[in-house]
């Protein structure tokens, strides 16, 4: 699965020097993420409400060129792979066809104490 989102670069992500801090991708990756289990079908809220968490257990982020203040960027994310309780996800940062960054990240489901618990099953693909 595959989606993709827009978002322009406020002037309040950049730095004094007008690049977009390198925090804000995790931003982006986690709004391109909200925005994919959108179009799945459901929303955090939906999960949460049933007693499903997805906790973050890894991220990394490789940065090949700054962003810009209202740069127009592109955020393409992919699951890569899905387990029994994780989900792993993929990300390209893009402006104008160029990537700018390229990133992953791991989720894992769990319940309301913290344990690992089954995804739905709708995210198992079931």
């Amino acid at each position: 699965m595959t989606g993709e989102i827009q978002i322009r670069v406020r002037y309040a992500e950049t730095d004094r020097m007008g690049l977009l801090h390198h925090a804000n991708y995790l931003v982006y990756f986690e709004q391109a993420r909200t925005e994919l289990l959108r179009d799945a079908g459901a929303t955090y809220k939906d999960l949460e409400d049933k007693g499903y968490l997805l906790v973050l257990t890894k991220v990394e982020v490789r940065y090949r060129r700054p962003a810009q203040y209202d740069d127009l960027l592109t955020i393409r994310t992919t699951v890569e792979r899905v387990t029994f309780v994780r989900i792993d996800h993929q990300y390209e940062v893009l402006r104008d066809g160029e990537v700018l960054a390229e990133g992953s990240s791991t989720l894992a489901c769990v319940d309301r104490d913290g344990r690992p618990q089954a995804l739905p099953d709708f995210l198992r693909g079931k």
